[in-house]
């Protein structure tokens, strides 16, 4: 599996759009065969900071998310909202493993 953590700050007051354009992405986006979990999170402190945590099953899955039209118009949606460039982290999960959780 493939874990990428995506970091997002938007713009004062763009927090409300992106959390509702980025919610109807994810809601899309786990209905992709290629993707086992995606998860939208939003910090306490500094609630114009996200995190998007996707896991996908194979390394070739990212690249073909980034094929749907869901996330097209994501991208293009929150475009405009970002106060700085997303940023992404990539991680290999350790455990659970691929057999399982022992």
């Amino acid at each position: 599996m493939l874990i990428v953590h995506v970091f997002v700050h938007v713009k004062p007051g763009q927090a409300e759009a992106f959390e509702t354009a980025t919610l109807e992405n994810a809601r899309k986006s786990v209905r992709e065969p290629g993707v086992a979990r995606f998860d939208v999170i939003r910090q306490q402190d500094d609630p114009a900071r996200f995190v998007l945590v996707e896991v996908y099953r194979t390394s070739e899955d990212p690249g073909r998310h980034k094929e749907t039209a869901h996330y097209q118009k994501w991208r293009d949606t929150v475009a405009d909202m970002m106060a700085e460039p997303r940023t992404s982290i990539k991680y290999t999960n350790v455990f659970p493993d691929e057999q399982g959780w022992d």
